[in-house]
């Protein structure tokens, strides 16, 4: 099994903690950098390969992480001379890509398995599959319907529920043929032609543990909770 994981981006929103390192490498706890343990997490599940798409800092990437072996990974990379978007690098390197693979940004911490995931995605046949993961949000006013400027509906305070992308995807190297190399490409701009083309992605849900470490509140929290989350983000490692 094979994974590409994004680590090209600035963590601007990040920032100060940015300024030196690349986002993947910032420290959890008192001892790994989230790539460390996202590259752990693969080797636990039975990847042998990876490429990471590095582009900001890339160089400081390289280093620490090397061909991989230390983890028992083969890890190669690809370099972004400009910014592609979520699967614009996927383009440039599909000669190197076995016909399903996993793809995820190198920033969040989660016990999703990734196999698991990549198994699915396979067993499917969707063009796309997407981990998705349940998200509330309250809203403290009362909501108005309107209509004509009259008011025909009311609630108050709903909460909302609904799904959001977790940032990792089991991709099919065919859904991108089409598509050009160098350009970018969005998640968005995918999803988006999937569904108008009536081939719509594939639904991976998970509620365990996820967080995404985008901005310095994000990874607060995550170095406030590593310590009670380490034996189940290190499981089997």
């Amino acid at each position: 099994m094979h994974a590409v994981i994004l680590a090209g981006g600035k963590g601007v929103r990040l920032r100060p903690y940015t300024t030196a390192l690349p986002k993947p490498l910032v420290p959890i706890g008192d001892q790994h950098a989230i790539l460390e343990i996202v590259l752990r997490q693969l080797a636990a599940r039975g990847f042998s390969s990876c490429t990471l798409a590095i582009g900001h800092l890339g160089h400081i990437i390289r280093a620490y992480v090397g061909n991989g072996s230390q983890w028992g990974l083969r890890v190669g990379y690809c370099t972004e001379d400009s910014p592609l978007g979520t699967m614009g690098p996927l383009l440039t390197m599909m000669d190197r890509l076995p016909e399903e693979f996993l793809v995820m940004n190198g920033d969040i911490l989660t016990d999703l398995d990734y196999g698991d995931l990549l198994s699915g995605h396979r067993a499917s046949g969707a063009p796309l599959t997407i981990a998705t993961y349940a998200r509330k949000v309250a809203i403290d006013f009362g909501v108005l319907t309107t209509e004509s400027g009259r008011v025909v509906g009311f609630t108050e305070k709903p909460s909302v529920d609904y799904r959001v992308s977790m940032g990792v995807y089991g991709v099919s190297r065919d859904t991108l043929a089409g598509y050009t190399p160098g350009l970018p490409l969005g998640f968005d701009e995918l999803v988006l032609d999937l569904l108008k083309a009536e081939t719509p992605p594939h639904a991976h849900e998970f509620d365990g543990y996820w967080l995404d470490i985008g901005r310095p509140d994000d990874y607060d929290q995550a170095n406030a909770e590593f310590s009670s989350r380490r034996d189940l983000l290190l499981k089997g490692v």
